[in-house]
């Protein structure tokens, strides 16, 4: 791509973003507007950090072309509206830092033999010994630079002996991990059990470990799990992406008769189209024809994927062959 296209589609971008931003609410409705800019937000978010500083720069230059006037204020505000400059890696490090607070909160003064209906014949303290566990296990993968797999149970534990202990242990092993991820970087090559091959995957992997768990938690406590639409979208794609990974899943998915099923995020405007059978699994980030299709907020989305939701819950429409939905979510059960 030449650099007279490249500043031209970052000039467009931001002068359109701009445009939205700044539009007056009887031309555009408030609600349409927000949906827009957490669509290009969420779209921006999946670039890769070097992407999104380049794209940064090219936004400023594209500013400084204009006088000094309130238009070339707003088209510099576009990169850090967007985060632009962000380090992707640490934003990850510090929305699991974040969600780690809140699932401590949540379970440090609970009964731990509560019942986590969403998982099911586990309690409270089940649950938090399996987070605290997951944190430990990936801070020693990391540490060590894993060049093969390692499991769970190779990792000592030093788990307390009382269950009501354990929120403080698991606290304790996440602040190691993210420690420990925060200091490498994130390009550098070494297994994981995803798609992508470096300590890139850890954080975003421990994102959504927290985001599912917390929502486990709240559910139990009988509270409605608050995910950020973006994280939400972001989450959906991370599953797909590591799905063909995941051999205990692959391997259900792929005895399936052909089907595909479209997922509409209502709230961010995105959409994903998921296909398998015979041709294997892939998965699109579009809306196309599909036998079943199913409408929700992001959040809602994630949960369903996750087992978290059903579709007959009155946050799904859903229309078209329920029998393939139906079959994909016994396919993917964890």
């Amino acid at each position: 791509m030449s650099d007279a296209l490249l500043n031209a589609l970052a000039e467009a971008l931001a002068e359109v973003v701009t445009l939205i931003d700044t539009c007056d609410d009887d031309l555009l409705d408030p609600d349409t507007a927000v949906k827009w800019l957490e669509s290009t937000g969420f779209l921006l978010d999946r670039l890769p950090p070097a992407d999104r500083r380049e794209l940064a720069a090219l936004v400023r230059r594209a500013a400084g072309r204009h006088s000094e006037d309130g238009w070339r204020g707003d088209l510099l505000r576009v990169p850090d509206g967007f985060g632009l400059d962000d380090d992707q890696h640490e934003r990850y490090c510090d929305a699991v830092e974040h969600l780690v607070e809140e699932f401590a909160r949540a379970v440090r003064d609970v009964d731990p033999s509560t019942p986590v209906p969403t998982c099911p014949g586990w309690t409270v303290a089940d649950l938090v010994k399996h987070h605290g566990t997951t944190h430990r296990w990936m801070e020693h993968v990391v540490r060590t630079r894993a060049t093969e797999r390692v499991w769970a149970r190779e990792v000592p534990l030093d788990l307390p002996e009382q269950p009501s202990a354990y929120p403080d242990w698991m606290a304790r092993n996440a602040e190691a991990a993210l420690r420990t991820v925060r200091k490498v970087d994130p390009d550098l090559p070494m297994w994981s059990y995803g798609a992508d091959q470096r300590v890139a995957f850890f954080p975003r992997r421990l994102l959504f470990e927290a985001v599912i768990h917390l929502a486990d938690a709240e559910l139990a406590l009988g509270r409605e799990p608050r995910i950020a639409a973006g994280t939400a979208a972001d989450g959906i794609e991370e599953f797909l992406e590591n799905l063909p990974h995941y051999s205990w899943i692959a391997e259900r998915v792929g005895a399936l008769p052909d089907g595909s099923i479209a997922f509409l995020a209502e709230d961010t405007g995105a959409a994903w189209t998921i296909s398998f059978g015979g041709a294997g699994f892939s998965w699109t980030k579009t809306a196309s024809a599909a036998p079943v299709a199913v409408a929700a907020p992001a959040a809602d989305l994630l949960l369903l994927l996750y087992g978290r939701r059903r579709p007959d819950a009155d946050h799904f429409t859903v229309t078209g062959r329920r029998a393939v939905l139906d079959a994909w979510l016994r396919a993917t059960a964890f």
